[in-house]
């Protein structure tokens, strides 16, 4: 069962995502917190798989309410950011504070089931038009003032190689096939990703990348 709380300051909202995701038999929302201060109280009292936040919120928003979740030593929940606009500065402050991904409320209800269940997989979840702008973004960015990250020198070839398959989009199987090895191996690569790079998900291991210059867009 994964377990799911939901954070948004509008209760019809709010039942609205319940009312999608229990029915699926595999979802279950355990906590309903209407602005980010409670979200990360009852987080830490409920310790919910994945924690749907919506960005604005009263007082504490949810990009504070994800810097305090994911710096959490006692927490394992995932953090994905809702809202209903995709500005460039909102998407890279949200990964940025521990979110492993940033979904549109318009997106399909099919959609945001299948989110819910990859946010406990590791793997990145963005909505395709929102991957798009948040790479041109970093790119940009880093043009100017790309430097070395020292964290990347603790990286062997194998694993750089496995974090710049994953700035391009790759999920584990897919950089499976590309490496012709097994699953567990990639899984393996990337958990020493990110323990090396000191980030909580792949989404953030991948900002560093393309901070750092490592990877440019169409590369």
């Amino acid at each position: 069962m994964i377990t799911v709380l939901l954070a948004d300051d509008e209760a019809l909202v709010r039942a609205g995502l319940r009312m999608i995701l229990e029915t699926e038999p595999d979802l279950e929302v355990v906590a309903e917190a209407a602005d980010g201060a409670e979200a990360v109280a009852l987080c830490r009292q409920h310790h919910p798989a994945v924690a749907l936040l919506d960005v604005r919120m009263p007082g504490i928003d949810g990009l504070q309410a994800a810097r305090r979740i994911a710096a959490d030593p006692d927490l394992n929940t995932t953090v994905v950011m809702l809202t209903t606009f995709d500005s460039d500065d909102a998407l890279v402050a949200a990964l940025k504070a521990g979110a492993a991904g940033f979904l549109l409320k318009s997106m399909p209800r099919e959609r945001l089931i299948g989110a819910v269940r990859t946010a406990t997989s590791g793997e990145a979840l963005l909505a395709p038009q929102i991957t798009r702008r948040l790479l041109a973004d970093l790119v940009e960015r880093s043009r100017p003032q790309a430097r070395s990250d020292p964290r990347l020198a603790e990286l062997t070839d194998r694993e750089r190689e496995v974090l710049v398959l994953m700035a391009r989009g790759m999920s584990n199987a897919e950089i499976a096939e590309h490496l012709v090895v097994g699953t567990g191996t990639v899984k393996t690569h990337v958990a020493r990703v990110l323990t090396k790079l000191r980030v909580r998900g792949r989404v953030q291991a991948v900002v560093v990348a393309y901070e750092a210059g490592l990877v440019r867009a169409g590369a």
